[in-house]
């Protein structure tokens, strides 16, 4: 995978942003289209990635990039409301760097070309709104070129080895002529008509 684009991730931050604040207090429990994951479990991995990939793209290699993504658990903050943000802002902040893509940084404990840490960064905000979305019931209009760009990612990513020790859970086919956001979907490991059973 490589001449990754450099995309700015301010207009897909700010949609997260905007899915983050019309979560119900009364929709943390419900399920997500990530089995694992209820949505407060979702949420705190977003705020994980947000802080992995924000100092990723700094460079700044410690903790918050040494270390594999935590499973769910009973570990969302209290203030996640005001934090989340706030981090995913920062995350887009660290990204407008052209050095953030060039170089070698790390991410989830794995070393990562600079370039493909940021189709990475761009690919979990892109998949994970449409996961937060579909869980919640709301509409999810996701930035045209981080769309773009996540697609050419996880497109790339199909041609390696899927499944089980894989980053990514097997394609679930789409038609062609699907939607591109339905085809990255499918391309992610997702049924892209997944609905909350609550909505159903």
């Amino acid at each position: 995978m490589t001449d990754m684009p450099l995309v700015d991730l301010e207009a897909q931050a700010r949609v997260v942003s905007r899915l983050v604040a019309g979560v119900a207090d009364s929709e943390l429990a419900g399920p997500t289209p990530c089995p694992e994951y209820a949505v407060a479990d979702l949420l705190d991995h977003i705020r994980g990635l947000a802080m992995a990939f924000r100092d990723a793209a700094r460079k700044d290699l410690g903790p918050t990039t040494d270390t594999a993504p935590a499973p769910a658990g009973p570990s969302l903050p209290a203030a996640w409301r005001e934090d989340l943000p706030l981090l995913l802002g920062e995350l887009a902040e660290a990204w407008k760097d052209p050095s953030a893509w060039t170089g070698t940084t790390r991410a989830g404990g794995v070393d990562l070309p600079g370039e493909i840490a940021g189709a990475v960064a761009v690919d979990e905000l892109l998949i994970h709104g449409w996961d937060l979305a579909r869980a919640t019931g709301q509409e999810y209009v996701p930035d045209e070129a981080a769309l773009r760009a996540a697609h050419a990612f996880l497109l790339a990513a199909a041609q390696e080895e899927r499944g089980e020790g894989g980053i990514f859970a097997p394609v679930v086919p789409v038609p062609d002529d699907a939607p591109l956001l339905d085809r990255a979907v499918g391309l992610s490991g997702r049924d892209p008509g997944w609905t909350s059973p609550k909505s159903s």
